[in-house]
């Protein structure tokens, strides 16, 4: 399904939604904007509602907006119960200059992400808001994300779909983020296309 900017937000509580497409298509955007909706419109505890953002620092390339979290959209956000690790997001395509970098990348941005999900696991919330899966996909499973989501009545995240961020060594690893994205798509109750 493609998604909507005029969609209402009352139709995905208590679903479980996932966006997916190219860089710069406002994934992130909705993603905080359906956080505000909870917030203001439905004036839910922001503690009932856990964030958990992948995402790199947001960056402009080669007129790309590539990254960004879910507070550059909406500060409020930060009353959430935002689970968060120490450092940052490494976007290893854009970063790395050779295959083992690429790699190294990855596998420190697994370490964090994996983290907060455990952290989720143990003390679940009624809401799970995920930003960027596929910082997770590049070498974790879709196995652990589906069990967080399981544990969430209703869930909201996005995840990268495109072919706009690559480099010469990567193609292995963007055919794996692309399998396991295409996995969650069919998995996930509603999927949304935003370009």
């Amino acid at each position: 399904m493609i998604f909507s900017k005029n969609s209402n937000f009352d139709s995905f509580i208590n679903r479980h939604t996932l966006l997916y497409g190219e860089a710069d298509t406002k994934k992130t955007f909705y993603t905080a904007k359906f956080v505000q909706f909870l917030l203001e419109a439905k004036k839910v505890n922001p503690k009932d509602i856990s964030i958990l953002d992948f995402a790199p620092k947001l960056k402009k390339i080669k007129k790309l907006k590539i990254g960004g979290k879910i507070e550059d959209y909406y500060d409020k956000s930060l009353m959430c119960n935002n689970i968060t690790f120490e450092g940052e997001i490494i976007p290893p395509r854009l970063k790395s200059q050779s295959k083992a970098k690429l790699y190294e990348y990855a596998c420190a941005n697994f370490k964090k992400t994996d983290q907060l999900l455990k952290i989720f696991n143990e003390n679940p919330t009624s809401i799970l808001i995920i930003n960027d899966i596929s910082i997770y996909l590049h070498i974790g499973s879709t196995t652990s994300i589906l069990e967080s989501i399981k544990q969430s009545n209703t869930f909201f995240g996005n995840t990268y779909y495109g072919h706009s961020i690559k480099s010469d060594y990567s193609t292995l690893f963007s055919l794996r983020e692309r399998r396991l994205a295409n996995y969650l798509i069919k998995k996930i109750e509603y999927s949304y296309f935003t370009g």
